[in-house]
């Protein structure tokens, strides 16, 4: 028996509920061996009636360890091995040929249980193969032995119950490879939500350490020259702490909206503390909803940006309906002023911007130093 994976398990529940009786869904099928049987006991020989008998029960008792193999296997998450399945069908098979001896042709009735179970426990090609096999056997061989009913429908009921277990079967596949694909969903959507929150986090605590630490170094050179401006810096980098760590909260719990017009404020204030001239709109009114949160994330991230890397005295925002663009006038991309687009900021933003099917631009500014620049249609 090889193994399967969780999805397949998962899968294979409709063969499972197929089967929830177990061997009594087989057994019902079993009431069609009472026309073989019915022939065995009608022989003139006790003898001929005990072997025949006993052909009738052996094969209808392989029939139940096939099908409570079958069901078995599937329930536990594992395969028929198909060395197993040929043996019981060739035991069956074996069966069906003495009681041919005994019986004549009226044994062939038999072998629709065959095709059933090659349907269900074989390969398709070679399950399709051992029904043709069937249906010559059983179509050609009554009109060579002398005394042998040729006129039976045997060949045909079996052509029917293979094609209706085949389909069956193929039922089950289809249920198999919609649990595979739900499955894979399942596994993208687990890996989107961990890299959406990863992506938050990064952005959230990339741009507040920034400022605490901006605010921190301030606070240090103040602390002489004037303590109370130094203790002043010093509680707000207290609650940048506490908003950073409620950020946080709220992002892994899916809570936390970042807007433009919040992060407009935001962004002058940690600006100002860096000491960096700021051209800011005063509001953002102009931006629709639609596009008020991912601004606000490519306005956090490129302040961040400008504060950590540029070395910039003046930072420009501008802010349209559509466009967002920041700029300042720091060291150049060629000088290793700002970080290039290899960055985790700005591969988070590039992301962020491809699901907003939007357009993300980032070089060298106007004034010499960096630009990052959004535009949404």
């Amino acid at each position: 028996m090889s193994t399967v994976t969780p999805v397949e398990v998962s899968a294979s529940e409709g063969i499972g509920r197929m089967f929830r009786f177990g061997w009594v869904f087989g057994l019902i099928w079993l009431f069609y061996l009472a026309y073989p049987l019915g022939e065995v006991l009608a022989l003139p020989h006790l003898w001929q009636k005990v072997l025949g008998s006993a052909a009738v029960v052996a094969f209808g008792a392989t029939f139940l360890i096939v099908i409570w193999g079958f069901r078995t296997a599937n329930r536990s998450g594992r395969r028929v091995d198909v060395r197993w399945a040929w043996f019981g069908l060739i035991v069956m098979g074996s069966l069906i040929v003495v009681l041919a001896v005994m019986i004549g042709s009226q044994s062939f009735g038999a072998t629709i249980y065959i095709a059933v179970l090659a349907m269900m426990t074989l390969p398709t090609r070679q399950a399709w193969v051992l029904v043709a096999v069937l249906v010559v056997v059983i179509e050609v061989v009554p009109r060579i032995v002398p005394d042998w009913d040729p006129g039976s429908f045997f060949a045909f009921q079996l052509v029917i119950s293979a094609v209706a277990a085949w389909g069956i079967t193929q039922v089950f596949k289809r249920n198999h490879e919609l649990a595979v694909a739900r499955q894979q969903l399942a596994d993208l959507a687990i890996v989107a939500e961990r890299e959406r929150v990863s992506r938050d986090v990064h952005d959230i605590l990339g741009h507040s350490l920034t400022v605490i630490t901006v605010k921190a170094e301030l606070a240090g050179r103040l602390i002489e020259i004037d303590p109370a401006r130094a203790a002043v810096e010093i509680g707000e980098v207290e609650a940048l702490a506490r908003e950073a760590l409620s950020d946080v909260r709220s992002t892994v719990g899916g809570l936390r909206k970042v807007d433009v017009a919040v992060e407009l404020g935001n962004a002058r204030t940690a600006l100002a503390s860096a000491g960096i001239d700021a051209d800011l709109p005063s509001d953002a009114d102009v931006v629709p909803l639609r596009n008020r949160e991912l601004f606000g994330w490519t306005l956090r991230e490129a302040v961040t940006n400008v504060i950590r890397h540029s070395g910039a005295r003046h930072c420009r925002v501008d802010v349209q309906a559509s466009r967002i663009e920041i700029s300042d006038d720091g060291g150049s991309i060629d000088d290793g002023g700002c970080i290039d687009d290899s960055g985790n900021g700005l591969r988070g933003l590039a992301e962020r911007v491809k699901a907003a099917n939007g357009t993300l631009t980032v070089g060298r500014s106007r004034t010499g130093g960096f630009t990052v620049e959004v535009e949404c249609r």
